[in-house]
C-alpha cells in the first residue's frame, strides 16, 4: 500500500514559506501582495494589474518605478499559467529584495493557502502583506491543561508541540492550623470557605481561557497532586460546557507551577490522540529505544547514513528536524564532474571535490522537499520533528536533524 504525505509536505512547504515571506524587508514601497479568492475571474485579476501597472508609471524613483512594473509583470505572467482560481484561492508575493551590497533579487512566491481567502486584495508595501494568512499558520486542534492544589493552579494550552502558560494562581488558603477546641472549627470552616473562593478564582479564569475557542479544542487535561483536582472537578466549578470537554482520568503531577504543565502532557500521552507532540514523543522514543541496543537496532541517524538505508528501501520512518534550513543542490564544474550535495546556502560557491574549480548550480531544492521525495521514491513514511519539544531539540543538535526507523537491518 502506498503511504502518501502529500498534506504533511504541503503544511511544511506553507509554513517554511510563510517563514521566509515575512522576513522579506524591500528598499522602498515595492513588495507586492495579491490574494485572489475562489471565484473571481482570472481575467479580472489580469485587468486590475495592468491598471497597477499603468499607474506605476507617475512613480518618481525610477528605480522604484522600475521594480514594481517589473514584479506586476512577474505575477501576471503567473496568473496566465492557472485556468481558473483554485477553491482556497491565490496568493503571490513578488518584488525586489536586498541581497550583498546594493545588489537585489526578485523573490516570487505562488500559494494556494489551506483554508479559503474570501477578498481580493492587492498590496504594495515596503514588506510583503501576510496578515490574512497568519491565522492559518496556527494548529487549530489545542488542549486545555490546568494543574491544581490548594497552593496554586496554572491554566494552559497544547497546541502543536507547543505547551503555552495562559495564567497562574497563587492561592491564599492556609495550609494547617494549632487552634483547638471551638476555634478549631471556627478555622476550619475558614479555610474551607478561602478553598472554595479560589476554586471559583481558578474556574472563572478558565472560563475566560477556553470557552471563546470552545469548539476548537479537544479536550481539558487536569493533574496535580493528591485529591485536590478530583474534589475540584466533581464539585462543578467549571463553566457547564467546559465539563463537557474533560478528559477522563485526571492524572497525579508533583507540581502545579509551569513545570507540572508539561508533566501533565507527558502522563497524558496516551490520551492525547492524534496530537503532533504524542506522535514526535513516540517516534523519539522509539529512536532512543533502538539506538540503546547494543548493535544499534531498527535504527539509523546522520544524513549520509539515513540516505543509504532509503535507497536500499530499508527505511520505515524518516524523522526530519522541520527546523533544518539547508539545501539539496547538483554542482557542475567546467572538467564535466557532477555532484550533489548538501549545504547550508546554495547562493554561495562552492569548489568541486575532485579538481577544486568552481562549479555552477544546475538544480536546488529544500532539504526537507528533498526527503519527502526519497519518502515517495521508496513508500516510506516521513514524520517531521519540531525545535519545541525536548527531544525535537536532540534530533537537531545531535543528529544533524536526520535520523530513521528501520524495517530491517542492513550491512
Amino acid at each position: 500500500m502506498a503511504i502518501d504525505n502529500t498534506t504533511d509536505r504541503a503544511r511544511y512547504d506553507f509554513k517554511k514559506a510563510m517563514q521566509e515571506i515575512k522576513n522579506y524587508r524591500g528598499k522602498g514601497t515595492e513588495l507586492i501582495s495579491v490574494y485572489v479568492p475562489y471565484g473571481k475571474l482570472i481575467s479580472d485579476a489580469m485587468a486590475y494589474l495592468r491598471d497597477e501597472e499603468s499607474q506605476a508609471s507617475n512613480i518618481k524613483s525610477k528605480t522604484t518605478m522600475k521594480n514594481v512594473t517589473g514584479a506586476i509583470e512577474s505575477i501576471m505572467a503567473r496568473l496566465k499559467t492557472f485556468d481558473k482560481v483554485p477553491q482556497n484561492g491565490i496568493v503571490i508575493f513578488c518584488g525586489q529584495v536586498p541581497r550583498a551590497g546594493d545588489q537585489t533579487k526578485l523573490v516570487q512566491y505562488t500559494l494556494q493557502p489551506p483554508e479559503a481567502i474570501t477578498a481580493f486584495l492587492y498590496r504594495c508595501d515596503s514588506t510583503f502583506f501576510t496578515e490574512p494568512l497568519d491565522s492559518m499558520l496556527v494548529d487549530k486542534r489545542y488542549y486545555g491543561l490546568i494543574t491544581i492544589d490548594r497552593k496554586e493552579a496554572t491554566i494552559g494550552m497544547l497546541a502543536g508541540t507547543k505547551i503555552t502558560v495562559l495564567k497562574h494562581f497563587d492561592s491564599l488558603v492556609p495550609s494547617k492550623h494549632h487552634q483547638g477546641g471551638q476555634s478549631s472549627v471556627r478555622f476550619e470552616r475558614l479555610i474551607e470557605i478561602a478553598a472554595h473562593e479560589f476554586f471559583k478564582k481558578v474556574a472563572d479564569a478558565c472560563t475566560v481561557c477556553f470557552l471563546d475557542d470552545i469548539l476548537d479544542m479537544e479536550g481539558i487535561i487536569v493533574g496535580g497532586p493528591g485529591m485536590t483536582k478530583d474534589f475540584f472537578i466533581n464539585n462543578n466549578y467549571l463553566h457547564h460546557e467546559l465539563m463537557k470537554k474533560i478528559v477522563h482520568p485526571f492524572f497525579d503531577t508533583g507540581y502545579t507551577d509551569e513545570s507540572g504543565l508539561k508533566e501533565l502532557v507527558n502522563a497524558a500521552q496516551g490520551t492525547i490522540v492524534d496530537m503532533q507532540i504524542t506522535g514526535e514523543k513516540e517516534m523519539m522514543q522509539r529512536l532512543f529505544r533502538e539506538i540503546r541496543k547494543p548493535d544499534g537496532g531498527l535504527s539509523a541517524y546522520g544524513e549520509v547514513q539515513v540516505r543509504q538505508a532509503g535507497a536500499m528501501g530499508a527505511v520505515e520512518t524518516f524523522l526530519i528536524s522541520s527546523e533544518l534550513r539547508k539545501s539539496r543542490i547538483v554542482i557542475q564544474c567546467s572538467q564535466g564532474h557532477v555532484h550533489e550535495i548538501t549545504v547550508d546556502d546554495p547562493d554561495l560557491p562552492v569548489r568541486c571535490p575532485d579538481c577544486g574549480q568552481t562549479t555552477k548550480v544546475t538544480a536546488s531544492k529544500d532539504l526537507v522537499d528533498d526527503f519527502f521525495e526519497l519518502s515517495e521514491k521508496y513508500n516510506a513514511k516521513i514524520q517531521l520533528i519540531s525545535g519545541d519539544s525536548e527531544e525535537g531539540d536532540m534530533l537537531l543538535k545531535a543528529f544533524g536533524g536526520i535520523a530513521a526507523l528501520l524495517r530491517y537491518r542492513y550491512e
